[in-house]
């Protein structure tokens, strides 16, 4: 049986073992834990080694450039269409105007987002390598990485054939490792899922009653997500990949349903990479570099959902605000969700920055955390759908024939 389809019978079993047997997931919890561990041990190493030999194989500095501003040329514009999505759909339907104040949840789990952009900016030069490895600074890894493989090129034939040949080895280690813990992966979604409902029957909330309370605005929200997971993300690969944007999402069942359980476009990113380059046809030089790329600063989802929750808090609580306003929340749900961290929740951590922006009090978010979890699943998906767009789209760019 096909991996993906092991996925989808788990994640349901999962989901009715967590409804009917409750108290039963803390003996299940384990599986999705430690599959999570497993995941995350190798996102370093892999994002490390991939994204050094990928920019070291582009060769030229001019390659390199040009590159690098397709694909974040492709993410910002791509980013931006989701925000300008979310927008839309929350200023037809006004999901907040009426909205019962008294559902709010407390926040005081939720870390305000105390950096601003510029300082967000500034990290990215790690002062201590080692220490952003450990702590998992993604966006410092990724500098370094791409400093590291450009300068593998600016160095002798010898050392650096020697270098070369070492980070393929070390990526080749890597990827074998990921497929053997692949191979886990129902068990890992089948405990994951359990937790998740048996969380919301434990707090005595029926899951039908936690998205009905809220009902318009994740409606809304989903509504932003299909509209551009099925249309524009599609259309981009149908228009400017010229390839078949049906097979693509076919291809892409593992590591969607996988991004889908755990909430993590990082825990998915070994998926994604296997199955851009196994199933796709993208070239190892490509997928390593847009892929782990994206997985930091790619986030559709993330910020089309941003875009939607402050503008649906904003209507709660009875402020209208101004275009120029709603500009300022494109542009920073768009800066924000670049700076989002690829763990699950990240988003609403974010959105501090966002309501800061807008001065709307941080509370609102109380508002939305009933339904956030779930919500929290569906854009994970598809900031990870748009990575994998992206990577085909670059790929055909350049020349390359893919199998779709």
């Amino acid at each position: 049986m096909a991996i993906h389809w092991q996925i989808i019978i788990m994640l349901l079993l999962g989901g009715l073992f967590g409804y009917l047997f409750p108290h039963l997931t803390r003996y299940t919890n384990w599986m999705g834990d430690l599959f999570l561990r497993a995941l995350n041990m190798i996102i370093v190493p892999l994002i490390l080694f991939s994204i050094s030999t990928g920019v070291a194989s582009v060769g030229t500095a001019d390659n390199l450039g040009r590159l690098g501003l397709k694909t974040m040329g492709f993410y910002v514009i791509s980013t931006l269409i989701a925000v300008v999505t979310g927008l839309f759909f929350v200023q037809l339907i006004k999901p907040g105007v009426g909205a019962e104040l008294g559902l709010q949840v407390p926040v005081d789990e939720i870390r305000t987002g105390s950096e601003s952009f510029g300082q967000t900016l500034l990290k990215i030069v790690p002062s201590n390598i080692f220490q952003s490895m450990a702590e998992g600074h993604m966006l410092s890894i990724i500098f370094f990485a791409i400093l590291v493989g450009f300068f593998i090129t600016r160095i002798g034939e010898k050392p650096r054939t020697l270098l070369m040949d070492v980070f393929n080895a070390f990526l080749d280690v890597i990827m074998k490792i990921t497929l053997f813990v692949i191979k886990f992966t129902p068990l890992g979604i089948f405990s994951i899922s359990a937790k998740v409902i048996a969380q919301q029957i434990l707090a005595g909330n029926e899951v039908s009653e936690v998205i009905s309370r809220l009902g318009i605005y994740f409606v809304t929200v989903l509504l932003g997500l299909l509209v551009h997971s099925m249309i524009t993300l599609p259309l981009s690969v149908r228009l400017i990949g010229r390839v078949n944007p049906f097979k693509h999402m076919k291809n892409m069942a593992t590591p969607l349903l996988t991004a889908f359980s755990t909430s993590s476009s990082n825990a998915t990113l070994p998926l994604t990479m296997e199955a851009v380059e196994e199933n796709d046809g993208v070239s190892n030089k490509i997928a390593s570099f847009t892929l782990p790329l994206g997985a930091t600063i790619n986030m559709n989802g993330t910020a089309l959902y941003e875009c939607v929750a402050v503008m649906f808090i904003a209507q709660a609580y009875g402020i209208d605000l101004t275009i120029g306003q709603q500009i300022v929340v494109i542009f920073t749900a768009l800066l924000a969700a670049i700076g989002s961290a690829g763990i699950p929740m990240a988003g609403l951590v974010m959105m501090a920055v966002v309501l800061n922006a807008v001065g709307l009090p941080l509370e609102g978010i109380g508002l939305i955390l009933a339904v956030d979890r779930v919500l929290d699943m569906f854009r994970t998906a598809i900031n990870v759908y748009g990575d994998t767009c992206a990577a085909v789209i670059i790929a055909k760019s350049e020349g390359e024939t893919l199998k779709i």
